[in-house]
């Protein structure tokens, strides 16, 4: 048990540093390059020079990719725990076309301005196609198997990506913005737009994080938690209400992004084991790192222009979400 216990803390502080490391380069690196002395001028409030105005600007951008980054991977990873599903990703169950098709929807038709608009709209899009997707994998027998989820998802996905199309090319005066935002990306990020998400995100966080103990419970099936004093309903309602909070505030503020909670709930499973009160920060942290490296990865790779990050996940995301139906690893957790 010692040992097990010294491993995870060699293992979250590695992540830690993982994320210091990726924040610092995506301060540091972009289309233009900067000098230390700029660095470190700009994070003390001087903005005096060009490299330290393009430092400046990289800093919220950076906030933001960490934030997005560490939600989408503790909402991944508590959305494979209520599911028992290892497919279960808030972009491939639908929760994040949801949450973009409201966010249109009240921008388009009801002249939405107000990022509390958009994120409880939003949060509120992500919870109905969710639960659309849960009911229509479990009509027929067996239940809402990890496969019919997958496929459910699919399926509602496709069919929301479209509406959300149908609603965007009749307005002309907003079709690229919201188009651009459909993209998914952190690029020109402010403080002012994370303000706003930040309750959401704290809330979400805390509630996901609180669920570590049910998670584990229901790891160990439903009869075997309920023998156990808890309540299937009550924990399953609790994990997937936080991770449905964090994935629409989540895409109010910088798009739909895909496949990172998926990828990062199963690298901390195979680094620190399937006990959740581990996986789910090591996720968090995971998920930041992951994130603010695709889009340090993104801009880089485009120079002097950038490829956004949404992008740069989804040709990350596909190739593993393969390997892991491959596998053969659609059994339930």
């Amino acid at each position: 048990m010692t040992g097990t216990r010294a491993q995870s803390r060699r293992a979250m502080l590695g992540l830690a540093a993982l994320v210091l490391l990726t924040a610092m380069l995506s301060v540091g690196l972009g289309a233009r390059g900067v000098a230390l002395a700029d660095i470190l001028s700009a994070l003390q409030g001087q903005a005096e020079t060009i490299g330290q105005a393009a430092v400046a600007a990289r800093i919220p951008r950076t906030v933001m990719a960490l934030l997005a980054g560490a939600a989408l991977g503790l909402a991944g990873a508590a959305m494979q725990g209520v599911t028992r599903n290892p497919l279960a990703d808030p972009g491939l169950l639908g929760v994040n076309a949801g949450a973009a098709l409201a966010i249109v929807i009240g921008i388009a038709w009801f002249n939405f301005d107000s990022a509390a608009l958009y994120i409880g709209t939003a949060v509120l899009g992500a919870g109905v196609a969710g639960v659309v997707v849960y009911l229509i994998a479990a009509l027929g027998a067996g239940g809402a198997t990890p496969l019919k989820l997958a496929l459910s998802g699919a399926a509602v996905t496709a069919a929301l990506v479209s509406f959300t199309t149908a609603v965007v090319l009749p307005r002309a005066d907003i079709g690229g913005l919201v188009q651009s935002w459909l993209v998914g990306g952190v690029g020109g990020a402010t403080f002012s737009q994370i303000t706003p998400v930040l309750p959401a995100l704290v809330l979400g966080g805390v509630i996901v994080l609180a669920s570590a103990r049910r998670l584990n419970l229901l790891a160990l099936g439903e009869e075997a938690a309920t023998g156990l004093g808890e309540s299937v309903a009550v924990a399953r309602a609790m994990s997937a209400g936080g991770a449905i909070l964090l994935c629409g505030a989540t895409t109010a503020a910088c798009g739909p992004i895909g496949f990172v909670g998926l990828v990062v709930p199963h690298a901390c499973r195979a680094i620190l084991g399937g006990d959740y009160r581990r996986v789910l920060p090591a996720s968090a942290l995971t998920g930041a790192a992951l994130l603010t490296g695709a889009d340090v990865l993104g801009r880089l790779v485009a120079r002097p222009s950038e490829i956004d990050v949404g992008i740069v996940t989804a040709l990350i995301g596909g190739p593993v979400f393969i390997w892991i139906v491959r596998r053969g690893r659609v059994a339930a957790l």
